[in-house]
């Protein structure tokens, strides 16, 4: 594993009950990169994601995740649409707790230390003005927002993002871009993000994975972007 490489897959075969869904991945995720995860429903984005953050086990192969200091990699999880159910009378600053339970544990006061991280974190999202508001009645972009805080307040090294524009209005996603871009390049932390949109991995990522029929392909963005990739890795006929 070189010393730029936060992950990396060695002949990994992702699936569920020993079913591979892809195999044969091998690649390095590169420190300080923001990867874009493409492929089409059932490609096994999803899979590989829940795979590297220990969820499941791979089904073959192996996968290292690892800080520069050798210790295990700290990653960062916001998952697709999620939603808390409207009778938990969670605030927005409740949820960003939640992230510090691998910590602290659930349900315990936290200290003063913590209680300035969560601050900080909504801060840092832009969500410190609606921190006191139940989370069940924001809007799709800050309910993003405060996932993004909840994922952040552990410090992670590695982000890792499953369509965090989806299922909100375009004022809301340009404004969820926006803060992407720019905690990548001011706080310098890696990101793998799974997105649909084409237009989002254009303006944001510094590379590509693409999971295609089992396999994976790796490049720069403009490479695996252009008219021709695009039509061969999504077999459509294009004009």
């Amino acid at each position: 594993m070189s010393d730029d490489a936060v992950i990396k897959l060695s002949d990994l075969a992702i699936g569920y009950d020993r079913r591979a869904l892809a195999s044969g991945l091998s690649l390095e995720l590169k420190r300080g990169a923001f990867i874009g995860l493409l492929g089409s429903n059932g490609s096994g984005k999803t899979t590989l994601i829940k795979t590297l953050l220990g969820i499941i086990p791979p089904v073959a192969g192996s996968f290292v995740a690892r800080s520069p200091s050798g210790e295990k990699l700290q990653i960062g999880y916001v998952p697709q649409r999620e939603t808390l159910d409207p009778v938990y009378l969670f605030s927005a600053s409740e949820v960003v707790q939640m992230g510090l339970y691998g910590e602290f544990g659930p349900l315990r006061r936290l200290k003063a230390e913590a209680r300035e991280r969560v601050a900080k974190a909504l801060d840092r999202v832009g969500a410190a003005g609606f921190s006191h508001r139940r989370f069940s009645e924001l809007s799709g972009g800050q309910m993003q927002r405060v996932l993004i805080a909840r994922a952040l307040v552990s410090h992670p090294e590695l982000l890792v993002l499953d369509e965090p524009t989806a299922g909100i209005d375009a004022d809301a996603a340009k404004a969820v871009g926006e803060l992407l871009a720019e905690l990548h390049k001011k706080g310098g932390i890696t990101i793998l993000m799974v997105n649909h949109e084409l237009h989002w991995m254009r303006q944001l990522a510094t590379e590509l994975i693409w999971l295609r029929d089992g396999e994976v392909v790796q490049g720069g963005v403009d490479e695996l972007l252009s008219p021709e990739r695009i039509e061969q890795m999504l077999q459509l006929q294009m004009s």
